[in-house]
């Protein structure tokens, strides 16, 4: 495997650069011979992206919703950033992964979009001349394993009353797949958080990123934030 790996650990996120040239790839392919993932074929990536736009003008801009690693490593080229709130879904830790963030033999946790609620976070405009080339920079980082539903959603963005609904793409869980573990207990969820680690980095650290840029950007999600409270007591930094 590339030495590249080593860097992403390192830099805590996945780049642009990473996608572009292949070695996120080349690490998925390495665990998916290892029998640890199951790698989405480019072809059906493609597919996967073409098929939810077919309906879209092409002079249309796109919105992307980010509650997730998304708002903290967007690695896209946006014209516009804005406070983005959804209805009917909210983030939860149900995504196992035995790459990224862990090992087959302690698995971490990835966040999705769960069924009911609401989830606070960022929407980014696409312009309609990019879309192409920023959404399938996306593709091949977030469908990479097919373990989201890419779906339209109505986003409600901005503050106050500056507020407007735009349609916009969210990564949604698949119930269908193998990484899917539904509802875990808090206690489950801190727990593992706080010791799995694979060569994307730690688990603690990819929640502690996504509740300090919530932070910053003044969003509130008291079960992040509590978790990463009971993270730190679980290590004695609280």
């Amino acid at each position: 495997m590339t030495n590249s790996v080593p860097t992403i650990k390192k830099r805590g996120h996945i780049a642009r650069e990473d996608v572009e040239s292949g070695v996120l790839e080349e690490m998925i392919t390495e665990g998916e011979l290892q029998g640890h993932f199951i790698c989405m074929p480019e072809a059906e990536r493609n597919k996967s992206r073409w098929n939810l736009l077919a309906a879209v003008p092409p002079d249309e801009d796109i919105w992307l919703f980010a509650y997730g690693s998304l708002i903290w490593s967007p690695m896209i080229h946006f014209v516009e950033q804005r406070h983005a709130e959804l209805y009917g879904f909210h983030r939860q830790f149900c995504m196992q992964t035995k790459m990224g963030r862990g090992t087959p033999d302690r698995p971490g946790l990835m966040l999705a979009l769960e069924n009911g609620g609401s989830c606070k976070g960022i929407a980014f405009r696409i312009t309609a001349k990019t879309r192409e080339q920023e959404l399938k920079v996306i593709w091949n980082r977030e469908m990479v394993g097919g373990s989201y539903t890419p779906k339209f959603v109505k986003l409600h963005i901005g503050v106050g009353s500056d507020k407007e609904i735009v349609r916009a793409i969210a990564f949604t869980m698949n119930h269908a797949h193998e990484n899917y573990i539904g509802k875990l207990t808090i206690d489950e969820v801190a727990k593992t958080l706080a010791y799995a680690e694979g060569p994307l980095g730690k688990g603690e650290d990819y929640l502690f990123n996504t509740v300090s840029h919530l932070k910053e950007l003044g969003l509130v999600d008291h079960y992040l934030f509590k978790l990463a409270r009971m993270i730190r007591a679980l290590k004695g930094e609280a």
